[in-house]
């Protein structure tokens, strides 16, 4: 049996700068170990490209700066995952896709470069489902990243953000960026295991960023935990997330409607065993009705797909699609019919709705709900016409984060029955990142940070 590699961040980002500035890791030996489980974990297939060689020549040089006394903060010497829709100098730009549209991303954002300034060290681009549309992370048209929960079946691992999520869950990275226009942070998150925060719209620029929805698009960490969010938050914001919140006297809300229908068995009962938890800890669960978040099913459609065409305009598309990957080809497809007016009056409604949730979370701290209606199935069953229609809900409790303008984080709660991953979401009003993130580690306290995934099936 082959020996486990070293995971320098099992204990997440902390504990790792904590061990950096002791002396007893290098942040040449981080990214070693990370380039060494790329290789040895490469049938997960996270990666689209690895950049090895200036990794390890960005971590000789942290570590200099280290010994100099130089020190840049909390992020200082951690190998990243860059999701391969978010541009970084030096390397392609694919979008998931054949079709060349690394213009339509454009040069390396501000976001990548605060976080260079911050001493992360960029280890590679991770892949992505294409042109990040899709909650599955299935992509035919680049390779569709193998979930590390189970070395025997492709599972989905979750989109659009799936290799972020896989590099993040098998320590193949300290963690990984991500973007989420209507679940694609939240959803490889829950799949994975993961802790996965949905930033507030326009909180983190997206220059840089190939826009799929302007209206939509936001960019957010796959992390071990909340409190490493916590502190990518704080680097790339200037916040200081408050302590972890209080858990007596905090009031959550459950929504009454939608977000708990039609759940396995298997998600059902894990998160009504976290909820208890929860509730014997001290936290107030209030049912709340939310009727607008059905809304999600006619709204997205009228405003994603025809965003996404006018970006690469019709003709390209056309062009494009006979290599697409042909479930992304077919939702995209759907702008070409969507009028100006449908698409105009699905904006209003959306700025509508972020008033009538806004004000849906009167008295209450946030909402909570299961982050996805399933547990990860494999990927074989999307031959299957029922199993495939199921597997496009995988998006259906997130989409309302987005168009509602929230901040919204899923948790692991696994931990609590289930043999797979199971997430819970936690949603918080737009604006509010830092309290999410301050009731996310409270509630972590009762809920753990999760178990990682055994990947010994997984080493050559």
């Amino acid at each position: 049996m082959a020996t486990p590699l070293k995971d320098y961040f099992e204990h997440g980002i902390a504990a790792y700068a904590q061990d950096l500035r002791d002396g007893t890791v290098t942040a040449t030996q981080a990214t070693e170990a990370c380039l060494a489980r790329i290789e040895a974990y490469g049938k997960l297939d996270a990666f689209q490209v690895v950049d090895g060689g200036r990794a390890l020549k960005a971590a000789q040089a942290i570590d200099a700066l280290l010994a100099s006394g130089i020190d840049l903060g909390p992020l200082m010497g951690v190998p990243v995952g860059v999701k391969d829709i978010i541009a970084l100098e030096g390397l392609p730009t694919t979008n998931g896709s054949q079709m060349k549209s690394d213009h339509l991303t454009g040069p390396e954002g501000t976001v990548v470069q605060a976080l260079k300034a911050a001493g992360c060290i960029p280890i590679g681009k991770t892949k992505t489902v294409e042109f990040a549309l899709g909650a599955t992370g299935v992509n035919e048209a680049r390779g569709t990243p193998w979930n590390p929960w189970d070395a025997a079946t492709h599972r989905i691992p979750g989109g659009s953000s799936s290799g972020s999520a896989v590099a993040t869950a098998a320590g193949l990275c300290g963690f990984a960026l991500g973007t989420d226009t209507g679940g694609s942070v939240r959803i490889p998150a829950c799949f994975t295991g993961l802790f996965g925060h949905k930033t507030t719209v326009g909180l983190w620029p997206t220059d840089g960023v190939f826009p799929l929805s302007p209206s939509l698009d936001s960019i957010g960490p796959l992390t071990r935990n909340a409190g490493d969010a916590a502190l990518i938050h704080a680097v790339l914001t200037g916040e200081r997330v408050p302590m972890p919140a209080r858990l007596e006297g905090l009031r959550l809300g459950r929504p009454t409607n939608f977000f708990f229908d039609d759940l396995d068995d298997q998600v059902a009962g894990t998160v009504e065993a976290a909820i208890v938890a929860l509730s014997a800890a001290g936290v107030e669960i209030v049912d709340v009705e939310i009727p607008e978040a059905a809304e999600r099913a006619r709204l997205f459609p009228a405003i994603v797909p025809p965003e996404l065409i006018a970006r690469l305009t019709p003709e390209a598309f056309e062009k494009a699609r006979p290599a697409m990957d042909p479930v992304t080809a077919e939702r995209a497809a759907h702008g070409l019919s969507v009028s100006a007016t449908e698409h105009l009056a699905a904006q209003y409604r959306r700025l509508e709705l972020e008033r009538i949730a806004a004000d849906r979370f009167d008295g209450l701290d946030g909402w909570i709900s299961p982050t996805c209606p399933f547990v990860p199935m494999p990927v074989e069953n999307l031959k299957h016409p029922e199993e495939a229609a199921r597997a496009m809900l995988s998006s259906r409790n997130t989409q309302a984060g987005n168009l509602f303008k929230l901040c919204a984080a899923s948790l692991p709660i696994h931990q609590f029955g289930a043999a797979l991953p199971v997430g819970l979401q936690l949603m918080c009003p737009g604006g509010q990142d830092g309290r999410l993130l301050s009731i996310a580690m409270a509630l972590e306290t009762v809920l753990g940070a999760g178990n990682a995934p055994d990947l010994t099936g997984f080493q050559a």
